[in-house]
């Protein structure tokens, strides 16, 4: 997407009334997208008085001057009348960037309560916010909330911030579909605004499988996995919410090294952040999960990293950005101004200069609450994975805006909700492309990247999906792709 180069932070974006001392209490910008007229009106009543205290300042001393003033229309209420017209377009060159809206159609609202859980891959909300992105689009008070677990996530989203919970989410990209459906409680209708990024989550494994060096194939866990269920003990895997993201790439794993997901092993959930503390406790024998848990894991020499799941699907799509369907049907130009913010925080997190910064401003108590170290090393695209393997500048590294990584595919919510379907969590009669169609707003997307001076994708398929036991799935016959699988329930 041709936008500026990554990097650039809000202080690349300043009004003219901010440069000439007008502050920002007044309100000029308020909404940066649909300035605030009353505002940046002042400020040119402002502007044209100085300039004319400076005009009368030089013409002191010179006879006749004010006559000549006079005959030549050179009076303060000339002088407002004739720079108004320039002096507000002035203003609005400076301050929408790049035609964002029209005159006066800011956003209708300033801020809105957004959730995120404590995981690598909800930089760009923390970003925006601690950045000044949400700012800078007319979006000030945007609220960025850690929630407990998916599970909170699902119930905030239910209740939206008018009943105590959230307007929006950091969420598994399947989430909107379920919800939406009603799969998972409540019917709520949601709307997928962006995606938030690719890669980055990961297979991790206790130390007890040690021996058994499980990499992208899972089989080779089969005799461990024999041996302790000989001696009485249950296996357990976990994920971090039925039928979410990390809930596939565990069970397409499992599946494709011939163990079924529902029948070799139990499938439990349990939040990202308690992750790494369970596994010390013992009560896992293997977790699929975002980073930093799986680097924490590997630090904390409790088990190893058998893969990460850019290693299964190059650039596989991952987290969204959602929001309630009616926030965004109330609000679509604080929805816009929401999810351009998003994308100009995903471009300034893809900038490799940036990742210390972007490690630390996360990795604070607020937010994911761990090591600077257990972000960045990964980030980086340095993997070391606990056993001995180690993959330096990795290219199945987490991405948030390289590659159109931020725009969301229809194809690939096809894919999750095909997923879906194999494992029996979603009905072979669903109108897949129906429901997609509703929930997924790749045209709000394509709006808010042209404001940053960009375009989406050519199109809104991806095209055909190469997996890395083989397999592929082409969008156009997503049939053909479940046929294709062994290990399946339907």
């Amino acid at each position: 997407m041709a936008m500026t180069p990554p990097g650039q932070g809000p202080t690349t974006f300043v009004p003219a009334a901010f440069l000439l001392g007008f502050r920002w209490r007044h309100g000029c910008c308020r909404a940066a997208f649909g300035i605030d007229f009353r505002a940046l009106d002042r400020f040119r009543r402002w502007l044209v008085a100085r300039c004319f205290r400076q005009s009368r300042a030089t013409r002191k001393g010179h006879q006749g001057m004010a006559e000549g003033d006079n005959q030549h229309g050179v009076s303060r209420r000339g002088l407002l009348k004739r720079s108004g017209t320039a002096a507000l377009l002035a203003a609005v060159q400076q301050a929408f960037p790049s035609g964002a809206f029209a005159a006066g159609a800011g956003p209708e609202v300033t801020g809105a309560k957004l959730g995120f859980i404590a995981l690598t891959d909800a930089a760009p909300l923390i970003i925006a916010r601690e950045l000044g992105f949400f700012a800078k689009y007319g979006m000030p008070d945007v609220q960025v909330a850690k929630q407990a677990s998916w599970g909170a996530t699902r119930d905030n989203l239910v209740l939206g911030s008018a009943g105590g919970g959230i307007d929006g989410a950091h969420i598994l990209t399947p989430m909107p579909y379920l919800l939406t459906l009603g799969a998972i409680g409540k019917a709520t209708p949601m709307s997928i605004l962006a995606r938030l990024n690719v890669n980055g989550q990961a297979i991790s494994v206790s130390k007890e499988y040690l021996g058994a060096r499980a990499d992208l194939n899972a089989g080779k866990m089969k005799g461990v996995i024999a041996q302790r269920k000989a001696a009485g003990k249950k296996i357990s895997m976990a994920m971090t919410f039925p039928g979410g993201t990390h809930d596939m790439w565990l069970r397409y794993w499992l599946a494709a090294g011939g163990i079924d997901p529902d029948k070799d092993v139990e499938l439990i959930t349990v939040p990202p952040p308690q992750m790494v503390a369970n596994m010390k406790a013992d009560t896992m024998d293997a977790f699929c999960v975002g980073e930093p848990w799986n680097d924490q894991l590997v630090a904390q020499q409790l088990g190893y990293t058998a893969v990460s799941t850019g290693q299964m699907w190059m650039n596989h799509p991952e987290k969204s950005f959602a929001m309630r369907s009616d926030w965004v049907a109330k609000y679509p130009r604080a929805a816009l101004a929401i999810t351009a913010a998003i994308i100009e925080a995903q471009r300034w997190a893809d900038n490799p200069g940036n990742i210390a910064r972007l490690a630390g401003t996360i990795a604070g108590r607020d937010y994911l609450k761990c090591p600077i170290t257990d972000i960045a090393d990964r980030l980086q695209g340095n993997f070391t994975m606990g056993d001995g393997r180690k993959f330096p500048n990795a290219a199945f590294r987490m991405k948030f805006f390289a590659g159109y990584a931020s725009f969301p595919y229809k194809s690939h919510d096809l894919w999750f909700l095909t997923e879906n379907q194999r494992w029996g969590k979603l009905p072979m009669t669903l109108d897949s492309k129906g429901v997609i169609a509703k929930v997924n707003r790749s045209d709000i997307w394509r709006k808010a990247a042209a404001m940053l001076g960009g375009k989406g994708p050519a199109s809104d398929s991806r095209g055909v999906e190469k997996f890395f036991d083989g397999k592929t799935f082409d969008p156009a016959n997503p049939k053909a792709y479940l046929a294709s699988l062994a290990i399946k329930r339907v």
